[in-house]
Formats: structure tokens, C-alpha cells, sequence
């Protein structure tokens, strides 16, 4: 892993990444250096095979306040001065934007699952990125803000194509036209957080047994199930099932079954080969 991160600490231990948010006096807003940081950082997690399991956390009093105004410093991203060819700057400003698109993106296109660890506000670009995550924890403390109606945009990095795909549409609507906040058990009830916890300190400790749960298992089959789950809520249900298979033709080998009943029949835990390191960047792919 490379070193150097302005606004992530990183630790990878026993096949599960913990990738902290670490500008909690600044209440880890989203700088520019955010948005080139995490998904070079995703990438070479993803890249180097030995991460299991992501655990995306924070710290300080909120998760992330969203988005830094300096990201919307040049008119958001478009360049150019008042004499700029307008049609340039537009064309430069869509670049922008599906960089920063790319920059969540990548969470749910990485070989291994990525769990969300959610203290206070998630507000914003926040909400964009937890919502690219596989599942999401809270303390009870925790809420959720679409906050870019309240600044007089329309959210663009994810969110309005995320959520409603997690939770219901009238509730992501309202959500979405009103910019309120939804608390903690709001979002379990409606099932976009799995569980909620007292504090943030027993947060942590939840999602890293989950983490670690997940970090057993064969990682070719849970690949093979991040990318088949992905790719079943954009697809048919007759394409979904085409892919399976024809991923199976490919992926499918009985080494980690063998080796899951050996483990049982000897009393043990399995062990399974991690995945092999490639170059590039995330391997999700379709």
C-alpha cells in the first residue's frame, strides 16, 4: 500500500482493510484531494489481493459532512474563465462529474464487500458513498442528510441511483425533494442500515466481527456473490442468470469446497487461498 493519505488511515490486518476517515476536526469533508485519494486507495487494496473484507470508518463527531467547498471552487469543475468557450467548459464540468462518480463507484466494483461504519452526520457526498457500500452500520446518534437540495442541486454522485434501489421510492423521494435528516432507526426500519448500535465505539466492534465473518469464507465465492448481486439489481433476471453461469464456467473449481468439508470433518476452521494480486484497476468488470 502506498502511504502518504491526506484524508485516510489504513490498516490491513488478517484480511480485513480498515480504511478510516481522519479529518474529524474538519468533520472529513470531501477535498479535492478526497476524491483522488480513495479510489487510488480502493484500488490498490482491491489490486493487491490480501484484502477480504473493507471496513469503511470515521472519525470525530460525524462520519462526513459531504462535499468541500473547494471542490466547487471554478465553477465545479467546468475550467475556463468568463471568456471560455462555453460548450469546452460544460463538456470539461460532465469529466467531472463522472470522476467523482468513478471515485465511489469503485467500492462496489472491488472484489471484496465493503462495510459502511456510519457515526452522526452522513450528509451529502456521504450519503453517495455509503450508499456504493454492500451494507451499512450506524450508532443510534447517526442520520442521513441529502443535503444538495438544501444548496440548490440535484445530488449527481450517486445517491439518486443508489438509494432507491435500497430502500423505498416514496421514502427516497421524500428524502430527496425535502433534504431532511433521517435518524438512525428511521434508516433501519426502512432497511438501509443493517444494524444500529449504541455508541461508536460498539459500532466498530460490530461491523468488525462482521468483517471477520466474512473474511472466513472462501474469497472466490464471496467475489463471485458481491459481483452476481451487483450485476442481478441492473440486469434481468434471464440475464443474471445467463452471467452465473457462464461465471461459474469460468471461476467455479472444488478446491474451497473440498476444503470447507475437510475443515468440518477435522474439527477446524477452513483455510483458503487469497485472491491472486493483478494489475489494473478494480475487478468488478461488467
Amino acid at each position: 500500500m502506498s502511504d502518504g493519505y491526506s484524508c485516510f488511515d489504513i490498516d490491513l490486518a488478517d484480511g480485513i482493510a480498515t480504511v478510516t476517515l481522519c479529518r474529524g476536526d474538519e468533520l472529513n469533508t470531501m477535498t479535492p484531494a478526497f476524491w483522488d485519494e480513495l479510489p487510488k486507495l480502493v484500488r490498490e487494496l482491491d489490486a493487491g489481493g490480501g484484502a477480504r473484507a473493507m471496513v469503511l470508518a470515521s472519525t470525530g463527531r460525524h462520519f462526513s459532512a459531504g462535499m468541500d467547498l473547494a471542490v466547487f471552487a471554478d465553477g465545479g469543475g467546468g475550467g475556463g474563465g468568463s471568456s471560455a468557450e462555453p460548450g469546452r467548459v460544460r463538456a470539461n464540468l460532465r469529466s467531472n462529474v463522472l470522476h467523482l462518480q468513478e471515485t465511489f463507484s469503485c467500492l462496489e466494483k472491488a472484489r471484496m464487500p465493503v462495510l459502511a461504519a456510519i457515526q452522526g452526520g452522513c450528509i451529502g457526498g456521504a450519503v453517495d458513498m455509503v450508499t456504493a457500500c454492500d451494507m451499512r452500520y450506524a450508532t443510534e446518534d447517526a442520520f442521513f442528510c441529502i443535503q444538495e437540495i438544501n444548496i440548490g442541486m440535484t445530488a449527481d454522485v450517486g445517491t439518486l441511483q443508489r438509494l432507491p434501489k435500497l430502500i423505498p421510492e416514496g421514502v427516497c423521494r421524500e428524502l430527496a425533494y425535502t433534504g431532511r435528516r433521517m435518524p438512525a432507526a428511521e434508516a433501519k426500519a426502512v432497511g438501509l442500515v443493517n444494524e444500529v448500535f449504541a455508541d461508536h465505539e460498539a459500532l466498530l466492534a460490530g461491523v468488525q466481527a462482521v468483517a471477520v465473518e466474512i473474511a472466513s469464507k472462501s474469497p472466490l465465492a464471496i467475489w463471485g456473490t458481491k459481483e452476481m448481486v451487483r450485476y442481478a439489481r441492473d440486469h434481468s433476471t434471464a440475464d443474471a442468470l445467463d452471467y452465473i453461469a457462464t461465471w461459474q464456467a469460468g471461476m467455479f473449481h472444488p478446491a474451497d469446497m473440498v476444503e470447507s468439508f475437510t475443515a468440518k470433518a477435522e474439527g477446524r476452521d477452513p483455510e483458503f487461498e487469497s485472491l491472486r494480486p493483478f494489475r489494473g484497476g478494480v475487478g468488478g468488470g461488467v
